[in-house]
């Protein structure tokens, strides 16, 4: 059933607006009206075919192994030794808290208070509950926050045992949630990293920690959080069935909020996945069902619009419904903005035990434990787990997770006379992983012959994406692709590219989100770049579907197509003839040997376009290597890592067709 307050019909939600005015540019406008259209596409149908609860069931498998890979946690990592410490307690009245801390890989460090009733001589229902991002109370870890403390000493005080657990950004030993929205680590993209899937793999391994608790009855496990908590929540509760109540409180929008209307810019990286499989973002929540679930949010919560929670919960009522279990999804709406109020509070403590305790009655003290100033109950550093500096463990590994936790691919070289399939299985995986936001086919357009003179025009190569191209004709019957760099001029041949292309004819391509009228870009909180994923893309994956198109549409007998580029355009350039034949050869100038960067991370370093888990199939030396037996130059190819691309040619019999200079 849904609930909502008595004063929503007469409230408002908060408009969204841009943040910042400097990107209302055309550019601007144009690529957002792009995201807009896709994320349509994409959420038009909820779980299309599913017409039972049988349907459903035969696809779950199938849906919660897609959502732990595109978190990233595909393989999953090992449960290695937790080896969980009790760093201190304090007493209080009729409960106690427990000062804690475990590693869900060797060196991570999670960081977390137990609180439970003084009592320990029966086991309890237990409520993992993960931090969001307000009151950021770093040293001492947001489980120190007020809030935080309400909750757990309330279900403390009530029966229950609570696991009040800080994330990777706001614990007392801080990583990073922030490398997409203002980290520049774009690289991110290439890795499949988020730091989605770190807060899904700590929140799991929480509850193998409350497993070993004598106290904790692990048949009645709940998991609640506002915000980033929200969402944590929604992600533990998808894929591991050990949660058997969830209350998520603001947590989850929908992809045509986020992408669609801008609400990515809103949001934290840890909101997010890598949506290569192109989700219904209600997806996630669906894998819940049929457990009980409290679909908590505000009606004038401008990071969760209402909108976007009225079309996440009817979607969720009907999926519901087909277990006849729609008693056991509930939705809540407070009034007022983001955050906790008497009602929210109250709502939650009443689904848990109804659930948990077949307990109806009202809750009437959700309210308790908290200072009317506003002044926290308990003093915030009474509450680290490290009580000081000193007391940090020297093995830590949460500043660098994010370069260690995907486990990234190591591909052989091809055995004798096994190139062609090495090839083919490499370049179908990296389609399914990479590029899977490519429409079926290239939409029709009508491109008039490139003629014996100079001209400038726009052609579109798919639904809301146009392109600049500039017609330089030569002599013979080859012609160059020359790609552009957004630091490169599309009036005119670059230096770089004289040598290249002789007298031959040449095409300049200034791909999507280069030229006069591309979009802002490199400026917080860089929404376009991030919206990309959503719709299981990156804006350098939609540069080679450019090339990819304009090249096919002008394929023909006896004319031969080359195309080059220098840097990250060389290799989005490579990228492309992977997948066009019409590309008969490939040539890059300066190409960067990775899609990582360097040990440094300096923002200067080049690496390699984000691709989406590019390097969970191949890194550059065998994309470069795949291009065989087609002619591949590489010119200012110093690294070497490019002696593989050498073997690999070597593997495929055509040497002489690979050369550096």
């Amino acid at each position: 059933m849904i609930r909502q307050g008595a004063a929503l019909a007469a409230a408002a939600c908060c408009p969204m607006t841009h943040l910042l005015a400097a990107q209302d540019t055309d550019g601007d406008y144009s690529i957002r009206r792009y995201l807009a259209a896709r994320a349509a596409e994409m959420e038009r149908e909820f779980l299309p075919g599913i017409t039972s609860a049988a349907d459903f069931e035969k696809h779950r498998p199938a849906l919660r192994a897609e959502l732990l890979d595109m978190l990233g946690l595909n393989p999953m990592p090992e449960r290695t030794p937790l080896k969980a410490t009790i760093t201190g307690t304090l007493e209080r009245p009729g409960y106690v808290i427990e000062k804690l801390h475990f590693q869900s890989l060797p060196g991570l460090y999670v960081t977390a208070n137990l609180y439970r009733p003084t009592r320990t001589n029966e086991r309890y229902p237990t409520i993992l509950y993960q931090v969001g991002h307000a009151n950021q109370h770093r040293r001492d870890g947001n489980k120190a926050a007020n809030e935080c403390q309400q909750h757990g000493s309330w279900f403390a005080t009530h029966g229950y045992v609570a696991l009040v657990m800080d994330t990777i950004e706001l614990s007392e030993i801080a990583g990073l949630h922030r490398g997409l929205l203002s980290g520049n680590r774009w690289w991110w993209h290439s890795t499949g990293y988020s730091p989605a899937g770190v807060e899904t793999w700590n929140a799991m391994r929480a509850l193998d920690y409350l497993a070993t608790r004598p106290e904790v009855d692990m048949t009645r496990i709940g998991a609640t959080g506002i915000s980033g908590g929200g969402i944590g929540t929604f992600w533990l509760a998808a894929v591991d069935d050990r949660v058997k109540v969830s209350a998520p409180v603001s947590g989850l929008g929908d992809v045509t909020f986020y992408a669609g209307e801008d609400g990515i810019s809103r949001h934290c990286d840890c909101f997010f996945f890598y949506n290569r499989a192109r989700w219904n973002y209600t997806n996630v929540a669906a894998l819940t069902c049929p457990r009980p679930m409290l679909f908590v949010n505000s009606n004038q919560d401008g990071y969760f619009p209402m909108p976007s929670n009225e079309r996440i919960a009817a979607r969720l009522e009907r999926l519901y419904a087909l277990f006849g279990a729609s008693d056991l999804v509930d939705s809540v709406i407070s009034v007022g903005g983001h955050g906790y109020r008497t009602d929210i509070r109250r709502a939650v403590y009443e689904f848990f035990n109804r659930h948990f305790k077949t307990d109806a009655r009202r809750v009437t003290d959700a309210d308790a434990y908290q200072n009317a100033d506003g002044s926290p109950i308990i003093e915030r550093k009474l509450l680290r787990v490290f009580p000081e500096d000193t007391d940090f463990p020297k093995d830590s590994i949460n500043t660098k997770i994010d370069e260690q936790f995907v486990a990234l691919a190591k591909p052989t070289l091809p055995a004798a006379g096994k190139f062609d399939a090495w090839r083919n299985d490499l370049l179908g995986r990296l389609r399914q992983a990479a590029f899977a936001a490519w429409p079926a086919s290239a939409m029709a357009s009508y491109s008039p012959a490139l003629g014996s003179e100079p001209r400038i025009e726009k052609e579109i190569t798919e639904d809301g994406i146009e392109v600049l191209l500039r017609w330089l004709p030569g002599k013979g019957n080859t012609r160059w692709l020359i790609v552009l760099n957004a630091d490169e001029d599309s009036r005119k041949l670059p230096e770089w590219a004289r040598p290249v292309v002789g007298e031959d004819s040449v095409l300049l391509l200034s791909p999507r989100g280069v030229g006069p009228e591309t979009w802002t870009q490199g400026k917080f909180p860089n929404p376009i770049e991030r919206a990309m994923a959503l719709i299981g893309a990156t804006v350098d994956s939609g540069r080679v579907w450019d090339v990819m198109t304009i090249v096919g549409r002008r394929a023909e007998p006896n004319v031969h197509w080359r195309a080059a580029g220098r840097g990250r355009a060389g290799i989005i350039a490579a990228y492309a003839a992977l997948y066009q034949p019409a590309i008969e050869a490939v040539v890059a100038v300066d190409p960067p040997a990775s899609h990582l960067p360097g040990l440094a991370r300096t923002p200067e370093e080049k690496y390699g376009p984000p691709l989406l888990n590019v390097l969970r199939v191949l890194d550059i030396p065998e994309a470069m290597g795949c291009l065989a037996p087609r002619k591949l130059t590489l010119i200012g190819a110093t690294d070497v890592a490019f002696e593989r691309t050498a073997a690999i040619y070597r593997a495929a019999g055509k040497a002489e067709h690979f050369e550096r200079s």
